[in-house]
């Protein structure tokens, strides 16, 4: 019996050594530098990003609502990856209607990426900022719903200038509040937002505050909020027709904070003022901080949308490096 089994064994042992012979003999006949070489090392990714379409392309509340299923239509024939919707764009908050979106956005090979939304948290009135925070609240909730990841903030102004239109005039530039100061408006910012704060978490929705009018006009005042709150749910969302002069001194500034971008186009002319922005050199400012995140273009031409909004995919495209689909 044991001979048998030594037998066996040295029968297996003995193919065992074949194959390691064959196996040496294959590889002495490769090239050295093919045995030897490391795998190649994947070469560097440069920063990417993707386009989306903010809903406001196709209105500036000036005409009747565009409704967001179109938009969403208009995004996938044009091969845009996300939407942007703008909140008072929307028909209602009816759950739904949030479900009927999401479905047409998945049907459509779309995502839906951020929701921009209103609030003001500028206000000496406890009850008015209350109102502001519960918005916000209530609009992260319509987010999750929705499966959107982020939502636009504004930190709010002061409102001595009532009309749009006149702000706009005054380049966004508006006196304090009288009897106030700025140390009072960014401490009732600050406030607000840390109270949005737990809930954003909760329903993995990034509150992304915009050099908006107001207390973040400027790039010191948009740095001044988010630096005063540490939080891996909030940071700054780049607008880049917001700095309405030397822009790009002031768009570096707030790069490295940039969790989400906004890109003004104004083919036919601005409706409020038109900048002829480099998008080359601000494709260039966000690569240096490695963003690779969303450039949601924001049509704020006269020029008919259906005309205006192609030629500025397409020159996001090219600032961008991206091919069109």
């Amino acid at each position: 019996m044991s001979s048998s089994s030594d037998a066996v064994s040295q029968g297996h042992l003995g193919r065992r050594q074949f194959l390691g012979a064959a196996g040496l003999a294959v590889l002495a006949t490769l090239p050295t530098a093919t045995v030897n070489a490391a795998p190649p090392l994947p070469s560097p990714k440069a920063p990417r990003v993707r386009l989306a379409l903010s809903t406001y392309s196709y209105w500036h509340f000036k005409t009747a609502k565009v409704p967001i299923e179109t938009v969403i239509d208009h995004a996938a024939n044009l091969g845009v990856q996300g939407v942007d919707i703008l909140h008072r764009q929307m028909d209602s908050e009816d759950p739904a209607y949030l479900q009927k979106l999401k479905r047409h956005a998945f049907m459509s090979g779309v995502d839906l990426i951020c929701l921009s939304i209103h609030q003001d948290f500028v206000d000496p009135n406890p009850i008015e900022r209350k109102k502001a925070v519960d918005h916000t609240l209530r609009c992260i909730e319509l987010a999750y719903q929705m499966g959107i990841p982020c939502i636009r903030l504004n930190s709010g102004r002061w409102n001595t200038i009532a009309s749009f239109d006149d702000l706009m005039k005054a380049r966004g530039v508006e006196p304090v509040l009288p009897g106030y100061t700025e140390e009072d408006g960014f401490r009732w910012c600050t406030e607000c937002i840390e109270q949005c704060l737990v809930r954003a978490e909760q329903r993995g929705v990034i509150l992304a505050l915009e050099n908006h009018w107001g207390l973040t006009r400027t790039p010191e005042g948009l740095l001044r909020a988010l630096n005063a709150i540490k939080s891996p749910w909030l940071g700054g969302l780049m607008d880049t027709g917001n700095f309405l002069e030397d822009p790009y001194p002031k768009l570096e500034m707030i790069a490295p904070k940039t969790v989400f971008v906004q890109a003004k186009t104004y083919f036919g002319g601005g409706e409020w003022y038109t900048l002829d922005l480099d998008y080359k050199r601000i494709a260039g400012i966000l690569g240096k901080v490695g963003y690779q995140g969303y450039v949601s273009l924001e049509f704020e031409g006269k020029e008919a949308p259906e005309t205006g909004v192609p030629k500025s995919l397409a020159v996001l495209r090219k600032a961008f490096g991206l091919a069109a689909r």
